[in-house]
């Protein structure tokens, strides 16, 4: 299989039209597009240890969630970050595909796995989309009751943190779940207004989870890696899966706590 005919088959499950407007995902980089794809790895950020580990050990293809090529890189020189990134693949033969907000709400995506890793069974799509059809990216769900600090445990055992960040009655009763990995601080009226007993997501934002635990929502801040690294296992069976290929999965997070 080749790098666009592995884009073409994971755009079949995840197509761009779940993509949020301001995104860009798809084929961030490839010097030659058919050029066959063998091996795999699979990291949550194409930051330039993870592009050049894929150089030095003859990966053919990067798979990503958060895009390469985000904010608008203006010159493809070694200087910036991004210009690093470009010209390291690009000199490699190392492609890179990146799915971004297509996968927070697509099956099977981020959220869907964020919900499984927490042990807790999806019911229903939570968070409006900015694209015309106005799909879900969230989830929610019902749990077995418990209080919210019960609840901020939970989250933090089962996403390995090495802490979250909870705000609200700790004493209060969690039943109604909403969750969105990543930065979902915009999600927090709709969770409100959902009437959600709390909210899980990656980054929340001090003020806006103040604002919310005075209106009765329980927030629970788990940091956006560990919201959306649930995914990844996801994105390596899809390599195996669609491209036959070997995969291996990187952790690409500068900022862990060892």
């Amino acid at each position: 299989m080749t790098v666009r005919e592995f884009h073409e088959h994971l755009s079949t499950l995840y197509p761009k039209t779940l993509s949020e407007p301001w995104d860009n995902d798809g084929i961030m980089v490839s010097a030659d597009p058919d050029a066959p794809v063998k091996r795999v790895l699979v990291a949550l950020d194409a930051v330039s240890p993870v592009i050049g580990f894929a150089a030095e050990n003859g990966f053919d293809c990067v798979l990503t969630h958060h895009p390469m090529l985000f904010r608008g890189v203006k010159a493809a020189v070694p200087d910036n970050p991004g210009g690093r990134r470009i010209l390291t693949a690009a000199a490699s033969g190392v492609s890179v595909i990146s799915l971004h907000t297509r996968l927070d709400a697509g099956e099977g995506g981020v959220n869907d796995c964020l919900m499984q890793a927490l042990g807790f069974e999806v019911r229903g799509g939570f968070g409006v989309s900015e694209a015309p059809d106005g799909h879900a990216l969230g989830r929610w769900t019902e749990i077995p009751p418990m209080t919210g600090a019960d609840f901020a445990l939970l989250v933090k055992k089962k996403l390995g943190c090495e802490a979250v960040r909870a705000t609200g009655d700790p004493a209060g009763l969690i039943r109604r779940i909403a969750v969105c990995g990543g930065d979902g601080k915009d999600y927090i009226p709709e969770a409100l207004a959902g009437g959600y007993d709390a909210y899980l997501t990656g980054d929340a934002g001090y003020n806006m989870a103040e604002d919310a635990a005075e209106d009765g929502l329980f927030t629970v801040e788990a940091g956006h890696y560990h919201t959306e690294a649930p995914v990844l296992g996801r994105l390596a069976e899809l390599a195996r899966i669609l491209a036959d290929a070997e995969v291996r999965l990187l952790d690409s997070c500068a900022y862990r706590i060892w």
